[in-house]
C-alpha cells in the first residue's frame, strides 16, 4: 500500500510505545525490605525481653505512700529513661522504667512521685534518693548541656540514674538543690553522698568521655 509522504511523516513523528513496567522486581524488592525491617524489630525486641530478663533481680518498684504529704516543687515534661548509675548506655528496662514516656513529678519530704500516663507510676523514697544533677544525656537519648535533671537513687541494692526533662528547663536547678537537700536530709548527712561508682560529677565527666568517643 502506497502512503503519501504527508501520511509518512506523521506516522514517523507518532511516540514509540512506552516499555512495560515489570512489576516482579520491584514487588521483590519492596517484600524484602520489610523482612529486614522485621528482621531489626524483632532483633530489637528480643533484646529488650534479654535485657529484662537480665535485671528480673530487680524488685517491683516502690508505690506512693496513702499521704504523700504536701508538694514542695511539681514538674512537667518528659522521662527519658533509668540506667545503672554512672553508665548512661546501660538501659534498665525491668518494671516499664525503659519506657520513655510524659511524665508528672511531685517532690514532697516523703520523696519523689512519678506519674506517667500510659505508662508504670513508680515512687522514690526520700532515703533512697543519692543526689542529682544537670546533664545532657542518659538512655542513648542526648539533648543539650543541662537540658536533663538526672536523680540518682537506690532500689535493690542497685544504684539507678533516672532522667527527666521539664517542660520549663529553668526548674532544673531548682529540682537538682531540693533532690540533693531532701536526700542529705533523709540520710542524715551534711556534705554530697558518694555513691558506688563515685560522686555524680564523676558519671557526668564518664558520660561525656563516651560521648566524645
Amino acid at each position: 500500500m502506497n502512503l503519501s509522504p504527508a501520511l509518512l511523516v506523521t506516522h514517523a513523528a507518532e511516540p514509540a510505545s512506552r516499555e512495560v513496567t515489570d512489576w516482579a522486581p520491584r514487588i521483590a524488592w519492596v517484600v524484602g525490605l520489610a523482612l529486614v525491617v522485621a528482621l531489626l524489630y524483632w532483633l530489637m525486641r528480643e533484646g529488650w525481653k534479654w535485657r529484662a530478663l537480665l535485671q528480673s533481680d530487680l524488685p517491683e518498684l516502690p508505690q506512693e505512700p496513702a499521704e504523700p504529704g504536701e508538694p514542695k516543687l511539681t514538674m512537667t515534661g518528659r522521662y527519658h529513661g533509668s540506667t545503672t548509675a554512672g553508665q548512661w548506655l546501660d538501659r534498665i528496662v525491668a518494671h516499664g522504667l525503659g519506657t520513655r514516656s510524659r511524665a508528672e513529678l511531685t517532690l514532697t519530704e516523703h520523696g519523689v512521685a512519678v506519674v506517667r500516663p500510659g505508662a508504670a507510676d513508680f515512687f522514690i523514697p526520700a532515703d533512697r534518693l543519692r543526689d542529682a544533677r544537670l546533664d545532657k544525656g542518659i538512655a542513648g537519648k542526648v539533648l543539650t548541656e543541662g537540658g536533663l535533671l538526672v536523680i540518682t537513687w537506690e532500689h535493690g541494692g542497685k544504684l539507678l540514674d533516672s532522667g527527666f526533662r521539664s517542660d520549663r528547663a529553668a526548674e532544673h536547678a531548682a529540682w537538682r538543690d531540693a533532690v540533693r537537700e531532701l536526700a542529705r536530709g533523709a540520710r542524715g548527712t551534711t556534705g554530697t553522698t558518694d555513691d558506688l561508682h563515685g560522686t555524680t560529677e564523676a558519671a557526668a565527666t564518664t558520660h561525656h568521655e563516651e560521648g566524645a568517643r
